[in-house]
């Protein structure tokens, strides 16, 4: 078990209604939408694919594999689930030479759905949303207070928080992250390194948000708030001063003070300050209550998590392990 929680403040208090989530991969459907359409021409060849319980890296060395190309040129906007049905598009640089038979990546839970040529390469967070059609079942509790969180998180959104996923399995990125930034273990593989960097920063994140949840001033500004689009934002810690000030910077550093040893060291490995929303607003957001199930759908940008949605309406028994980012 790690040794930093992960019990993050609920912004309209703890939810009255539990349910099965991840029942079966249908149960948690993700549509990306890129925002523009491809060129037509180009060096790259995107590929629209859906697929069911496979993850985004793995299919991607598969398309790298088919295309006779390296691995790094193939690219995607963004990790997407393994235990979910989704649909995402590739990149792959194929600037010359004929093309291989994409059919030839259709088998059981994965299936090529429109090909294109396009002049750059995809690239995490180049998509402009993700779509989600979430199923939870065997609904138990009170019903009525749900229905009644489902109108206010439409309209009031909530809390910004990196999900569960992004810290590993029972937090084991946070222990590594321990040894990394403060215990100066070296780890040679760079992509895990990156992983547990960034499970760092968004521990800190996280712990900032939940401290102005406690505060009721999550999605209002307060003196010295740095806004993006009028909203307040937290810290993506790395090199530089925050540019925080006044009640906000003093929010920071209570919020922080136990976690100065990970800040000094997220300065030193080439992190550089970014900030991010406190507030999650959810776009086209809609609902069916179904006997004992709830589908509930919602459009949310790219680097945001439907688990940050989900909490805050119900409490989640999670039949499968999530497996990325979406």
């Amino acid at each position: 078990m790690s040794d930093f929680p992960l019990d993050w403040a609920y912004a309209y208090g703890a939810p009255d209604a539990e349910g099965l989530f991840r029942s079966c991969p249908e149960d948690f459907y993700v549509d990306e939408n890129l925002g523009f359409e491809p060129d037509g021409s180009g060096e790259h060849v995107l590929l629209h694919v859906q697929k069911r319980g496979d993850n985004t890296a793995w299919l991607a060395k598969q398309i790298a594999r088919l295309a006779g190309v390296k691995p790094s040129d193939v690219g995607y906007c963004g990790l997407k689930d393994r235990h979910a049905v989704t649909r995402q598009w590739f990149s792959i640089y194929l600037p010359k030479g004929e093309e291989p038979d994409w059919s030839q990546l259709n088998q059981e839970g994965t299936e090529v759905l429109a090909v294109s040529r396009h002049a750059r390469k995809l690239r995490p967070g180049s998509h402009q949303s993700n779509r989600f059609r979430i199923t939870l079942r065997q609904l138990q509790g009170d019903i009525e207070a749900l229905t009644q969180r489902l109108s206010r998180v439409a309209e009031d959104g909530v809390p910004n928080y990196f999900g569960e996923q992004r810290f590993g399995i029972e937090g084991n990125n946070l222990t590594l992250a321990q040894e990394i930034l403060v215990d100066g273990r070296k780890i040679g593989n760079r992509q895990r390194r990156g992983m547990v960097l960034s499970a760092a920063r968004s521990y800190v994140f996280n712990s900032v948000l939940s401290e102005r949840v406690n505060q009721g001033n999550w999605f209002t500004p307060i003196a010295g708030d740095v806004l993006i689009d009028d909203l307040p934002t937290g810290p993506m810690w790395g090199r530089g001063r925050s540019p925080a000030a006044d009640e906000s910077l003093a929010v920071e550093q209570s919020a922080l003070a136990d976690l100065g040893g990970w800040c000094d060291g997220m300065e030193h490995v080439g992190l550089s300050q970014e900030r991010r929303q406190l507030c999650l607003k959810p776009r086209h957001m809609a609902w069916k209550l179904r006997d004992d199930a709830l589908v509930v759908e919602f459009e949310l940008p790219p680097g945001s998590y439907a688990t940050a949605v989900l909490r805050e309406l119900c409490k989640l028994q999670n039949v499968s392990q999530p497996q990325g980012v979406v």
